[in-house]
């Protein structure tokens, strides 16, 4: 069974949506963000929430609600953290993960150079291969439901592979054929 990583910003809507998706059709998933720190929408562009990873999506959830039910519940951020909170306890950073993953995926180039970055970092050098992917998503709402789909039929796909590494490529070519508006980045590296 292929061991996958779903990764965005903030490890809060894109990456979540994936989880959640993978996670219900039976994968063996898990899920981080790349940032320094986990930001959601505030009152105003300028005035984010900003918390720590590792950050109970509970707390959040509360914490926001207190704040300005309307206003978090009008943009999503509640029915969001809500779905979060039953996937999981809080965002992880993938920095700070050890875990080795089959297939790591992406959902914006930031993250995608910036896990390619770590992986060359830990100047580990095992034989265990990972792919790393990234697949395009904006960080909206419906986006992310829409990429989450899309995660999916590319994870069905890896995970039908007999030789991944040497299936990956063509896997990549139908994903960008059945996707043209969300081409995809690769790069191999080792756990």
């Amino acid at each position: 069974m292929v061991r996958f990583a779903v990764i965005c910003a903030s490890n809060q809507n894109r990456s979540m949506e994936a989880h959640n998706v993978l996670l219900k059709n039976g994968f063996t998933v898990s899920s981080y963000g790349t940032g320094t720190m986990v930001r959601l929408p505030g009152p105003t562009i300028d005035k984010p929430n900003i918390y720590n990873f590792g950050t109970p999506y509970n707390e959040v959830y509360q914490e926001l609600k207190g704040k300005d039910t309307q206003l978090y519940q009008s943009n999503g951020l509640l029915l969001m953290l809500d779905r979060n909170r039953k996937i999981k306890n809080s965002p992880e950073r993938w920095q700070e993960s050890r875990q080795e993953f089959d297939v790591i995926i992406t959902c914006e180039e930031r993250c995608f150079d910036a896990v390619c970055e770590d992986l060359i970092q830990r100047g580990e050098s095992h034989s265990n291969p990972v792919h790393v992917i990234n697949v395009d998503i904006k960080d909206n709402y419906e986006e992310a439901m829409v990429g989450g789909r899309m995660i999916l039929h590319l994870a069905k796909d890896i995970e039908q592979a007999r030789d991944l590494d040497q299936e990956i490529q063509p896997i990549l070519d139908r994903f960008n054929q059945r996707y043209p508006s969300a081409p995809v980045l690769h790069s191999v590296s080792y756990f």
